[in-house]
């Protein structure tokens, strides 16, 4: 990249994409680029200096972009191959990379630590992110959300180190070259990418290659897939009860949580989670492994972890009042959904809890309906929007309907629209509410929280 000035986004608004987009305005370059609508993060990046329009229109790409010999065109996986932008780039000799092409390099001038996996992956990255800034060996970050601790998705420092959010949709993460990985899960998802369970798999066993030789593996215990690492790289296991990382003598008392972390490179007792939620024990576990293999000292651990505030749509508490809580969690797979109820429920083991889920995908919906049912049915009320389409046409026979019938016995239950969700609320009293899902239905959630605030 050394002869590149200008670095032109399609797709600039995505949340990995507005990372990378900080990272290059951070070095000086010129900053362009499409996206379909304005959003609060394309008006930050246009605070910050990104040069952004959003038609479909080659005449609205910056003179300073039209120079192929100093021009790098990134794209997401989510853009089509028809885009008048993306292809006139194409047709003219333009160097065209997808946004993991460019964290790959990344990855290959930098120390990478990467977190992979169906799920977890955008706290456990976060975590370990703020651990390492905090340390003494301070590092780079590109995530898929938004920090609390720093109103970002992006850290920039002078350190060798960069945190990465391991992306394994389009197999995206076969462009990365860990120095240190993360596998949080191999649940199965984007079978419209990966057609099979199977092929989903082996996509995982490839990207364990790609971990340098003098790295490491840190996998969730008894996962399905089977890693085949380069000789020199180090292989460790955790979980939140077992592994060579993991958890003793938990304390859950009066919304605090507080555990040894053990390891075998050094315990560090009395550990406290600053976003106390039952499901980031295990994050935290997979976040201190590699902070503590990067370097990080026992003292540093437990300050990053105790600091730690969270991450937007990530079990995100709006309200928490002894008579109401209100959060929103972008769970969106069968088992993120799953972790949530459980973490939900120990949390909050006596009282109501309505969740109101819009499910992500038809695809998703097709496949995982039942799994949905069963995760959700761990609450009392369930109410089910439209199906969020993204990217995808719809199919015939997928709805929402189908979670709604595979519900267990005894849930409370509904089927409603998108635009019904605040009506209801206002008619409506709740003890715990949680809004659930990837869609559009988070847009809603700073309205909803002014009406439960109201009453």
């Amino acid at each position: 990249m050394k002869d590149i000035k200008a670095i032109y986004f399609i797709g600039a608004g995505g949340i990995g994409m507005s990372a990378i987009a900080r990272y290059f305005i951070s070095r000086g370059l010129v900053v362009a680029g499409y996206d379909k609508t304005p959003t609060e993060l394309t008006r930050r990046l246009e605070k910050e200096g990104a040069l952004l329009h959003y038609e479909e229109n080659i005449d609205e790409i910056p003179h300073t972009c039209k120079n192929a010999g100093h021009t790098l065109v990134v794209y997401t996986p989510a853009i089509p191959e028809t885009h008048k932008e993306l292809q006139y780039f194409r047709q003219n000799g333009f160097e065209v990379q997808k946004r993991a092409q460019v964290l790959g390099t990344l990855t290959r001038e930098m120390r990478g630590l990467c977190v992979a996996g169906t799920h977890g992956k955008t706290t456990t990255s976060s975590m370990c992110a703020h651990i390492m800034h905090q340390s003494h060996l301070d590092c780079n970050a590109f995530l898929g959300g938004i920090t609390k601790n720093y109103g970002t998705n992006y850290i920039v420092s002078k350190s060798d180190y960069v945190v990465i959010e391991a992306d394994e949709y389009d197999r995206s993460f076969h462009w990365l070259r860990p120095y240190i990985s993360v596998i949080t899960s191999t649940d199965a998802d984007h079978l419209d990418i990966y057609g099979t369970k199977e092929a989903y798999l082996e996509s995982f066993r490839h990207y364990s290659e790609l971990i340098q030789p003098s790295g490491a593996l840190i996998i969730h215990r008894g996962l399905e897939m089977k890693e085949n690492l380069q000789p020199g790289v180090r292989r460790y296991d955790y979980s939140r009860d077992e592994g060579d990382f993991h958890a003793e003598n938990i304390r859950i008392e009066n919304g605090e949580i507080t555990f040894d972390f053990i390891s075998p490179i050094e315990c560090v007792k009395n550990i406290e989670l600053g976003q106390p939620i039952p499901i980031n024990i295990e994050n935290g576990i997979a976040a201190m492994a590699m902070a503590q293999l990067a370097g990080c000292t026992a003292e540093e651990l437990r300050v990053g972890m105790m600091s730690f505030s969270g991450v937007d749509r990530r079990f995100d508490f709006k309200i928490k009042t002894p008579n109401l809580v209100f959060l929103s969690d972008y769970a969106h797979h069968p088992q993120e959904i799953n972790q949530s109820a459980r973490s939900i429920r120990e949390l909050y083991r006596d009282r109501h809890i309505t969740a109101i889920f819009q499910p992500h995908l038809y695809t998703r919906t097709r496949d995982f309906y039942k799994e949905f049912a069963q995760a959700l049915s761990q609450l009392d009320e369930v109410i089910l929007t439209e199906i969020y389409p993204a990217r995808e046409e719809p199919i015939e026979g997928v709805t929402s309907q189908l979670i709604y019938d595979n519900l267990a016995p005894g849930v409370e239950k509904q089927l409603i629209t998108k635009a019904d969700v605040i009506p209801l609320v206002k008619s409506r009293t709740f003890d715990v509410l949680i809004i659930l899902g990837a869609g559009d239905l988070d847009a809603e959630v700073p309205q909803i929280a002014n009406i439960l605030k109201r009453k």
